[in-house]
């Protein structure tokens, strides 16, 4: 759990300075010293355009976080909404949410993606934007059945008794009480995120080259890999792959920890007796 929490912050702090730590330009090529070797001056040594793949991958960092970051945002955002206006409009609009999502379960995300990247061009934020559409079912699924379940729950029912509207209700005290829940699939959905934008740019959808990208030098690695100099795939798959498994192991835990614990913390004090409280004695 440790360790995880140092990658992820190390991956972070990369992401906000690993451009102004490169110690070349990224793109800066020289073929005549194509796949150079490691040595004090090229740390992981050079790819086949004769760039500096340390300096390659610091850059890189930014936006292989930024993609997933903004997907899990926008995914997130959404999901959550459409499922509390869902769990708390019940009756047929819940029907048709339910029914939506169901549909769009049918259509693999990363098929979305490479869909609307070929007709609207390739690029990040296409990508990443794609990728939101795509993830907006799986976090309305989890967050729905959670949302029914604290919507029925006596602190909601006595609320609305006191005449409080559903969207005081739910600003401020569905939504924190089902933090830990949002936390815990954001999380999770960072590292699916990851892989499937790392994917998009190795086929050349997402960051475009020569721009660095941990996807993109991967892509770019494969002919050194073919005539033996693997350092430039290796190093950013082993960057992707490290970092989801931090990421996963950070949300695996939270998921446990969170579920084992959900439950209303923002109780107002005038509700705050042992009838409403869940788990409190009759």
């Amino acid at each position: 759990m440790r360790s995880a929490k140092v990658v992820v912050g190390l991956a972070l702090v990369l992401a906000i300075v690993g451009p102004w730590l490169a110690p070349y330009d990224p793109n800066a090529s020289d073929l005549a010293r194509s796949f150079g070797s490691p040595s004090p001056d090229h740390l992981l040594g050079l790819d086949s355009q004769g760039r500096d793949i340390l300096s390659r991958l610091l850059t890189g960092a930014r936006s292989s976080l930024l993609g997933p970051l903004a997907v899990v945002a926008v995914s997130m955002l959404v999901g959550v909404l459409v499922a509390l206006v869902a769990a708390w409009a019940g009756g047929w609009f819940d029907a048709l949410v339910s029914s939506t999502l169901e549909i769009m379960f049918a259509f693999p995300g990363l098929l979305l993606a490479m869909l609307v990247t070929a007709v609207f061009g390739p690029g990040l934020w296409t990508a990443a934007l794609a990728l939101s559409v795509a993830y907006v079912p799986y976090t309305a699924r989890v967050m729905r059945s959670v949302a029914i379940t604290e919507r029925g729950k006596a602190y909601v029912k006595a609320l609305e008794i006191q005449g409080f509207r559903a969207t005081t209700i739910c600003r401020r005290h569905l939504v924190p009480n089902l933090s830990p829940l949002i936390a815990a699939q954001a999380t999770l959905f960072f590292g699916y995120a990851m892989v499937d934008l790392a994917i998009l740019s190795f086929f050349g959808l997402g960051v475009q080259f020569p721009n660095a990208d941990w996807g993109v030098m991967v892509g770019t690695g494969q002919s050194g890999v073919l005539q033996g100099h693997p350092a430039e795939a290796l190093s950013a798959g082993a960057c992707v792959v490290l970092l989801v498994i931090a990421v996963n192991v950070l949300g695996e835990r939270l998921a446990g920890v969170d579920a084992a614990r959900l439950r209303p913390r923002r109780v107002p004090r005038r509700l705050r007796s042992r009838q409403m409280v869940p788990g409190g004695a009759a």
